[in-house]
């Protein structure tokens, strides 16, 4: 017979196998019996044939997924410490429904003419007939019984050597789990020994190794032993840190060494490199901080650590505008230059000049390198408000020290040089008459902050205690001493929602608060204070010829309590009630305001947009209060 009468065969066979009336598709994949969603996680990923959901299949691909699926399933569910379970595999067929009687008969004309059938009729054990392979979904049903768990039965753990003595590692040890009698979770048994291991490292033992690490399964008696040991060897010293700033030095790396919290031959202790780390990371001159420790680099047991700098941009320029109700439309503008030599002398200019209230600051900051992290700060500001009710101007010169006393409190002592004049507007006097003050005070600052995101907390809290005084006045006679106390507490009560409260308490010791200029008096209302309320406009208050001008007060107190809800994305609510006043004596007339809000997080941070309207008088406006930032 010629050749070619033997390839016309074996060319119709190829085809045969490639020709969709062999697909099969398993659409489903039911998994029955576990409670855990853990479990059913794991063991969806570990089968072969959720990879293959929605595909063309093969009878025999099918088949073979089939069979190995009750051992993959077996093994995904041993990590949770069940290893007898019962499990059935079991499918259930049904016909896909055909569009209309047209394109089924072409199915079946097409089935009837291409010489397939006795191929077909070998697969029959998987599918009815020709067609209905090509038209076949599955779904298939995993039943699982977990049976019993593994329980541990003798538990061997701990760390010979030095290490063995050590308090942090001796904590992980004691936080180990799966304990005796527990469940072996392997879970948890990898998250102990990663701990351990991870204790033993942070404080120096480099050369620790694993003694014996084994996990015994007796199967018959749904027990296990577990024997976990380490040997620490010798505890490390800290060596020199060494400094490398990269394309170029801007900082010199003799006074970055006097941020380094350890002396060379001090224990080994990752706390103190992530105490270096944060206090570069907080001088603001390098975009990256890396600092690492170099074992294989050791002189003896001395490490010495790595410390890499890339430079940050040395200016930011900043440009912004503004509108408020008192203050009209304003435009703000500033440039920052983060360092200015080898020294990390830091500069800032800043203009805030709006229709009837301007601002300008200069501020020069020196590092604070010895003692506690910090800054020495001098700034002078100049301000200068023009209204139809006041005409006030104000020039103020603060030197300070700021330190960081630990990862939660920081400390700011300054001294203020204050020279203001201000005048009420008057029907009875159109010449503004003025009033003189000059006031040199000290003052002390201590702000605690303890959440667990600084920029959109969910538990935790933070506040501020500040204490200030001195004498001047127009007479040089006049004294004043301030006590000022805030608060705010942060509680997340599911992964959408959070309550938020805050609240704030004053008190000026005065002979007359009157004497004393408006930059030292206590205000409330306005979008931090009481919402609902305009900017300063609860408390005492002057009548003018341009309305009631409220003077401030030796008093303030307020209150607020706000329930925030987000939605998808970035989107959320808030309904809140504020309350409070700045008063004198010892009646408080507290204004109570309440409202809703919309919640936005911003690549920037938190947006604030609140409506609110106060209660204590029915004619009371609707206000708008906007903020942007950290709520710390």
């Amino acid at each position: 017979m010629p050749a070619c009468h033997f390839r016309l065969p074996l060319l119709l066979a190829c085809l045969l196998a490639t020709a969709p009336a062999w697909a099969i598709k398993v659409q489903k994949l039911e998994i029955v019996g576990l409670r855990d969603e853990a479990m059913e996680a794991n063991v969806r990923s570990a089968l072969s044939l959720s990879d293959e959901l929605d595909r063309d299949l093969r009878a025999r691909r099918l088949g073979h997924l089939l069979r190995v699926a009750e051992d993959e399933t077996r093994r995904a569910l041993e990590p949770f410490g069940y290893y007898s379970p019962t499990i059935s595999v079991e499918r259930s067929d049904r016909p896909a429904p055909v569009a209309d009687a047209q394109t089924d008969a072409a199915a079946g004309d097409a089935d009837d003419g291409d010489g397939s059938d006795g191929d077909a009729d070998s697969d029959r054990a998987d599918a009815p007939n020709a067609r209905g392979n090509r038209d076949r979904v599955l779904t298939v049903i995993i039943r699982i019984d977990p049976g019993q768990p593994v329980r541990v039965r003798g538990l061997e753990l701990g760390v010979a050597g030095p290490g063995g003595d050590d308090r942090h590692v001796g904590d992980a040890l004691a936080a180990f789990e799966p304990r005796i009698g527990a469940v072996l979770d392997h879970r948890l048994y990898e998250t102990g020994k990663s701990r351990i291991a991870t204790a033993l490292a942070a404080h120096g033992y480099f050369d620790a190794a694993l003694a014996s690490h084994r996990v015994e399964v007796t199967r018959a008696q749904q027990a296990a032993d577990i024997d976990l040991r380490w040997s620490s060897g010798a505890r490390h010293m800290l060596g020199e840190a060494r400094f490398t700033q990269t394309p170029k030095a801007i900082i010199d790396p003799r006074l970055l060494g006097k941020l380094v919290p350890w002396s060379p031959g001090q224990p080994y202790d990752q706390a103190e490199l992530e105490r270096l780390r944060k206090s570069l990371v907080m001088l603001d001159y390098f975009a990256l901080v890396d600092v690492q420790a170099a074992p294989a680099q050791a002189t003896g047991l001395q490490v010495p650590v790595e410390v890499q700098l890339t430079p940050a941009k040395r200016s930011i320029y900043s440009l912004g505008a503004s509108y408020g109700t008192l203050s009209g439309a304003g435009i703000s503008a500033g440039v920052e230059r983060r360092y200015l030599n080898a020294r990390g002398h830091k500069a800032l200019a800043q203009v805030d000049w709006a229709e009837k209230r301007k601002t300008a600051t200069l501020q020069y900051r020196i590092p604070a390198f010895a003692w506690l992290d910090g800054w020495y700060t001098a700034s002078l500001q100049a301000a200068d408000e023009q209204t139809d009710y006041v005409n006030s101007r104000r020039l103020e010169l603060v030197g300070s020290r700021s330190g960081q006393y630990n990862d939660r409190l920081n400390l700011v002592a300054s001294l203020h040089v204050l020279r203001e004049r201000w005048a009420y507007a008057s029907l009875t006097r159109p010449t503004p008459d003025f009033r003189y003050a000059s006031f040199v005070y000290p003052s002390l600052r201590a702000e605690y902050i303890d959440v667990d995101e600084r920029m959109a907390p969910r538990r935790g809290g933070g506040g501020t205690l500040t204490l200030r005084g001195g004498k001047g006045g127009a007479d040089g006679r006049a004294t004043f001493t301030q006590l000022h106390a805030s608060v705010q507490w942060f509680h997340g009560l599911d992964p959408s929602s959070r309550l938020l409260a805050r609240g704030e308490l004053g008190h000026t010791f005065t002979a007359d608060v009157l004497e004393l200029p408006p930059s030292l008096r206590y205000y409330a209302g306005g979008d931090r204070s009481v919402r609902g309320y305009g900017w300063h406009e609860i408390g005492p208050r002057i009548a003018t010829s341009g309305g009631d001008y409220f003077t401030g007060a030796p008093n303030v107190v307020t209150a607020s309590l706000e329930y925030e809800r987000y939605f998808r994305g970035p989107w959320g609510a808030a309904v809140f009630v504020d309350t409070g006043s700045a008063f004198e004596g010892r009646d408080a007339d507290l204004h109570t305001g309440v409202g809703i809000g919309l919640r936005w997080r911003s690549p920037v941070g938190p947006v604030r947009v609140d409506i609110a309207r106060g209660l204590d008088s029915p004619d009371s406006p609707i206000t708008l209060h906007l903020n942007i930032g950290a709520d710390l």
